[in-house]
């Protein structure tokens, strides 16, 4: 299935504004915006010059398609001429493209920010609409009272899906899992994505703050980056809790020589490079993981460069549609883990641990996978949103740890909803 909008000639122009320097997720409205920023440089962009929505066998080759042919019938006035300027698409995509659905949103404006230089794209008739700045405090209004409830499965029941994935793992079906549970929320007032944004990114500024569609979140996971043809990613697996003092210290050691965390960590590079391998002439993999400290977390980080092979012709969603999912998010082996995880997470995940992220019309762009985040529903009034967060399961997995390792990640979001 897809859904195409305008099909007419676009003029795309691109003009530097110098060394303006109000942070870009001030520029956003409350509505429709998308947004891909990190340590403050990145790109948001509002309005919709055009969308698709696409599932299906091939999803991704499609959409691949689409904005090819988009570019070649857009005349572009670019002098900036770096990654993210001229024509942008952002995606969301389904964790299960092939069932789910993956929106592609090519906005009216984009605001791009990089190694200081900060640019205005606009699309057709958006030429002349100014560039408006929200404060942060217009924007931090009060949500009111939160109320939770159990998502697809309540605490015990996912506890005990875990417990069968562990005996499926001891009995040689798989080697890794991936399950996660959701959490709903609803608030007294309407939930304005600019102050999840903004309280995202203050906390966690080494993370991709990122919102496509209603799904917005702060992912500490790049799947892949893509430019001219050098291709990079950074893979985690393996989380610990923070703590403080010497237990701080303590649990980081811990999760260096963890037999268990640096198990999942390596099913999960694996499996990235076997897919990564047959598009690259190079391919640099660190023979051991980081530690990726985080306010909340810490994980085991793998960062792998590499380079395109001349005679690929593979465009940036081509190569998503080649690697994802990892078993970073689904498990190894992929089929049988993915066959798993729909038998007992009870949920659909919808675009959560899909790919999200930006792509220009050179074939450059970022994905990371859409973690640490929530769906806002629309429901009453836009006060509700459905959280996410999961964890690699193992052999020697701990029911109650992994569930205590969910809690700790929903902890990110629900720190940026609470008053």
């Amino acid at each position: 299935m897809s859904t195409v909008a305008a099909t007419t000639t676009d003029v795309v122009v691109t003009t530097p504004v110098g060394a303006r320097r109000t942070p870009l997720l001030n520029l956003l409205p409350v509505e429709g915006a998308v947004t891909w920023v990190r340590r403050g440089e990145g790109l948001v962009g509002w309005g919709e010059a055009d969308r698709l929505e696409v599932s299906g066998p091939d999803a991704l080759a499609r959409a691949q398609q689409w904005w090819t042919d988009r570019c070649a019938r857009t005349e572009v006035v670019d002098p900036v001429g770096v990654p993210g300027s001229g024509p942008v698409v952002f995606a969301s995509i389904a964790f299960d493209p092939t069932a789910g659905n993956s929106v592609f949103v090519v906005p009216e404006v984009v605001v791009g920010r990089r190694g200081g230089q900060t640019w205005v794209t606009t699309t057709g008739d958006a030429l002349d609409r100014p560039v408006f700045e929200t404060s942060g405090e217009e924007a931090d209004t009060s949500i009111g009272q939160l109320a939770y409830a159990d998502g697809a499965l309540d605490p015990v029941t996912w506890c005990g899906a875990v417990a069968r994935a562990v005996a499926r793992i001891d009995a040689g079906e798989l080697d890794k899992v991936v399950l996660a549970r959701d959490l709903l929320v609803t608030a007294d007032h309407p939930l304005d994505p600019r102050r999840l944004l903004l309280r995202l990114a203050a906390r966690f500024p080494d993370c991709w703050t990122f919102s496509v569609d209603g799904l917005l979140g702060a992912t500490p996971e790049l799947l892949l980056r893509r430019t001219g043809r050098e291709l990079s990613s950074r893979v985690l697996a393996g989380t610990t809790s923070r703590g403080a003092g010497a237990e701080d210290d303590r649990l980081a050691d811990a999760l260096t020589h963890s037999g268990k965390d640096l198990a999942e960590h390596e099913y999960a590079v694996a499996s990235l490079v076997a897919t990564l391998s047959p598009f690259c002439a190079t391919l640099d993999v660190p023979a051991t993981p980081q530690l990726l400290t985080l306010p909340n977390v810490r994980h085991l980080a793998t960062d792998l460069r590499g380079t395109q092979r001349t005679d690929s012709p593979a465009g940036l969603l081509d190569l998503v549609a080649a690697v994802h999912p990892t078993a970073a998010v689904c498990g190894t082996p992929t089929p049988v883990a993915a066959a798993l995880i729909a038998e007992l997470e009870g949920m659909d995940r919808g675009r959560y641990a899909g790919p999200v992220g930006w792509l220009d019309a050179a074939g450059d762009g970022e994905f990371g996978l859409a973690l640490r985040c929530a769906q806002l529903t629309g429901g009453d009034g836009g006060a509700q949103a459905r959280l996410f967060a999961g964890c690699g399961i193992v052999a020697g997995s701990d029911p109650a740890a992994e569930l205590a390792e969910t809690q700790n990640k929903l902890a990110a979001f629900q720190a940026a909803l609470e008053d």
